[in-house]
């Protein structure tokens, strides 16, 4: 019995002596140890520099492209129509076929116009041969002068009779306004035409217009002479088109500009319609604010960065400009040499202490 109290002893001292040897103080008035109850290193209450990387601000060259999306136009089109009210009795054209300015391609019947026409001819025949007899008589003084100027005025009205006629009949033909391609035609010889009745189409191809819009932030460097690139959908090839207008306002919904640009079309690859890829090489900027642009911080009213004076973070807010795949060009907010923080942004407040690497 003695013994087993004893080892029961013995037992108790050693769990007390565990217990005072895990609970010695430290020398830092705490107990031993130098992790943290979260498992990591604990730093002292004061914190030190936050190690960042830092992009010197400078100048550099950049190019100034922008990439649009266009469509080709014709560069003239006209959608023929007639004019008079008749029978189409010809119809002198191909689908397809090239026509040139001034050629005919309908004609509307006119056999009743001719017939008026010869009959005020007849009259002007007549008319004359009797002025000429009144004004020998005249010269005698055999007639008065008011008979003579019957007559005399009887040759003006008739003269413009003719006229009248002649200009009825023009309208009975629809000739080509300029040299292009016939479309698809819409009626065939022998309808009924009415003024207003669509004939056929004529499309001129070459040259093409090529439509595209920009922002209007490059408003200013877009101007008539400028030549652009532009690549056919699926056609690696590349070619060229000189802009020849602007439109005089900028649309108010989309914020866009309309440019209109010329491309020559010898060979007629290009068809009216299609879409095309448009990359304008606009001016260059041989003296521009570039940063790297994980260095922007948007926010609700613009952009910030920050930068590091007097080793502590500094908030700026900057207005930028161009973008390429890893820099931004910064118009206003910064100033060539500044040290400009590029890592650890999310972490840094304003007038935190800093550390440059």
């Amino acid at each position: 019995m003695r013994t087993i109290m004893l080892v029961g002893v013995v037992i108790i001292v050693l769990v007390l002596g565990k217990l005072f040897v895990f609970s010695k103080p430290g020398k830092d008035g705490g107990t031993n140890g130098k992790k943290g109850g979260d498992g990591k290193n604990v730093k002292s209450s004061g914190g030190g520099a936050v190690p960042v990387n830092v992009y010197v601000v400078g100048r550099e060259s950049i190019e100034n492209q922008i990439f649009a999306s266009g469509t080709v136009l014709p560069n003239e089109e006209v959608n023929l129509m007639s004019e008079a009210t008749g029978k189409l009795v010809k119809l002198d054209i191909q689908e397809g076929a090239y026509v040139t300015k001034g050629q005919l391609i309908a004609k509307i019947n006119d056999r009743e116009l001719q017939a008026q026409l010869q009959k005020v001819i007849y009259n002007q025949e007549l008319s004359k041969k009797i002025e000429a007899r009144q004004k020998k008589l005249l010269n005698v003084e055999a007639i008065n002068l008011e008979e003579y100027d019957i007559t005399s005025n009887n040759i003006k009205v008739l003269e413009a009779e003719q006229e009248i006629l002649e200009a009825q009949l023009a309208r009975t033909e629809v000739r080509a306004p300029f040299n292009g391609r016939i479309g698809l035609k819409y009626i065939s010889e022998g309808a009924y035409m009415a003024p207003g009745t669509p004939i056929v189409t004529v499309v001129q191809s070459n040259p093409v217009k090529i439509d595209f819009t920009v922002p209007e932030k490059y408003t200013p460097n877009i101007r008539i002479g400028n030549v652009v690139k532009f690549n056919l959908d699926g056609d690696p090839s590349t070619f060229n088109a000189r802009i020849v207008a602007v439109d005089p306002k900028v649309d108010e919904n989309l914020r866009t500009l309309r440019v209109r640009a010329i491309a020559q079309n010898p060979d007629g690859r290009f068809f009216p319609g299609m879409f095309v890829k448009i990359l304008a090489d606009l001016d260059a900027d041989k003296n521009a604010m570039m940063i790297p642009t994980e260095a922007i911080v948007p926010v609700l009213k613009g952009k910030k960065v920050f930068v590091v004076k007097n080793g502590k973070a500094q908030e700026v807010m900057v207005t930028t400009g161009l973008r390429t795949d890893k820099k931004i060009q910064v118009m206003d907010g910064l100033q060539v040499g500044d040290s400009l923080i590029t890592s650890g942004i999310i972490a840094i407040k304003p007038n935190t202490a800093v550390n440059p690497l």
